[in-house]
């Protein structure tokens, strides 16, 4: 009685482990192909045509659509489509001007390294940094800092109320080291590499 009673439930469990194996397996493979069909979806998302528009408009985000369209050799209303997908798939992430910082009294650019306490503080440190309106940048690092950020100042005297008033006395935040930038030799968007389109 025994030996059927063992097989019975060894081959009961033999079906469900195999059972389990095949769901895990085609759980696998609907994994694999959800990510290849966004990997599909991202690397479709741009293309020639689109990386001719971003290689305009970074040169001049002011150029009238009109102009973008003449020398795409498509239409007005093209452009405006493709531009508009590009901004809501968030290949473009700005449309605004630059501000000089030095004409409303910035004077001085500043990159502060920041050590935090603890890693898993730096949400919650960001939190409390975005309150700060000269910040203008934050960034989770590598390397010796935890975090890296830009601020500007008005003078000397500024900057050393917001490194020691508000970066250093920011909870979870244990040391600072502060890099001021003597010049800035240039500044400019990622090249955009596309192939010359034929024309129609």
């Amino acid at each position: 009685m025994f030996i059927p009673y063992f097989f019975e439930h060894f081959a009961r469990f033999s079906l469900f482990l195999l059972a389990k194996c095949f769901s895990f397996r085609y759980f696998c493979l609907l994994l694999l192909i959800n990510i290849t069909y966004k990997l599909e979806i991202v690397m479709e998302k741009i293309d020639n045509l689109d990386k001719k528009i971003l290689s305009i408009l970074s040169k001049n985000a002011r150029i009238p659509f009109k102009d973008v369209a003449t020398e795409c050799n498509v239409s007005r209303a093209a452009i405006h489509q493709r531009v508009q997908r590009l901004i809501d798939n968030d290949v473009i992430t700005g449309s605004g001007f630059d501000v000089n910082p030095k004409s409303l009294g910035y004077r001085t650019c500043t990159y502060v390294g920041i050590t935090l306490e603890r890693g898993s503080m730096y949400k919650e440190v960001v939190k409390r940094l975005e309150l700060i309106p000269e910040v203008v940048e934050c960034h989770f690092t590598t390397g010796p800092y935890t975090m890296m950020v830009k601020l500007y100042a008005r003078d000397n005297e500024q900057l050393m109320d917001l490194i020691n008033g508000k970066l250093q006395s920011t909870p979870g935040v244990v040391a600072t080291e502060t890099l001021i930038s003597l010049e800035q030799s240039f500044k400019r968007e990622i090249p955009v590499h596309f192939d010359e389109l034929e024309e129609v």
